[in-house]
Order: C-alpha cells, then structure tokens, then sequence
C-alpha cells in the first residue's frame, strides 16, 4: 500500500489538482482523492483607471467574462479591466480579504494594483479571442 500511496502523492504533486486525504475506516486508513478549490479576490477597473471594483469569485475567467458582457455596476461604469488577483483555498479567507479591500481607502488599493501590476495592464486581456 505504500509503494502505491507514494505514486498516487507524486502524481497529485505533478498535476496538482487533487491532494490525498486520509480516511480511516475499519482502523485502517486509506487515500481518498479531494479536489483542491480555489477562490479569487479581484480588482476590476475601468479604461481610464478611476473606478475600481472589487469581488470575490470561485471562477474568474468567467466571472470576468461576464463583467464584460452584462449590465449592473461595472456594466454602468465599464469596469472590465482586471488589473489584480489573489488566489484563495479557502472561501471564508477569500471573503474576508474582500471585505478588508473594500473597507480599505482608495489610496490603498491603488498601492495594492501598482505593487504587482505597475502598468494598470488588462491581466484577462490574452484570456478571450
């Protein structure tokens, strides 16, 4: 059993799309495969970069995908530009970071964006046709 748990850890590593995790039943304790989710915090701003717009997301190629396409806030404001992204495990981490961003002043997201993305460039901008 552990030659065959050691090719199913490298294999989980190699892929990284699933991570063992241990049940025990019968006092024994096998893998069961989980899937690993991931979570988005994001910051979407407008052509000239003076409305920011942050969200939280399970899937961001399509939640950025449907900025662009319907109506509500960013829609009103055209804010479908994707200047900034954190990745989450965990749904609880990933709303508290929103509601930490959206707590925090202007003037601290506008840091945030320029930290990692100094050019304010469309980071979805290669993800459409």
């Amino acid at each position: 059993m552990l030659e065959r748990s050691n090719r199913e850890l490298y294999r989980a590593k190699k892929h990284g799309l699933r991570l063992p995790h241990y049940v025990r039943n019968d006092n024994n304790y096998y893998f069961r495969w989980m899937k690993i989710h991931l979570y988005y915090v994001y910051i979407l701003t407008n052509k000239s970069n003076t409305v920011l717009y942050v969200g939280v997301t399970n899937d961001l190629q399509n939640r950025v995908s449907e900025h662009k396409i319907y109506k509500g806030f960013t829609a009103k404001y055209e804010c479908n530009k994707l200047v900034y992204y954190e990745e989450y495990q965990w749904i609880q981490d990933a709303i508290a970071r929103e509601k930490q961003l959206k707590a925090g002043s202007r003037q601290k997201k506008i840091d945030l964006i320029t930290v990692e993305n100094p050019l304010w460039n469309d980071l979805s901008a290669d993800w459409y046709d």
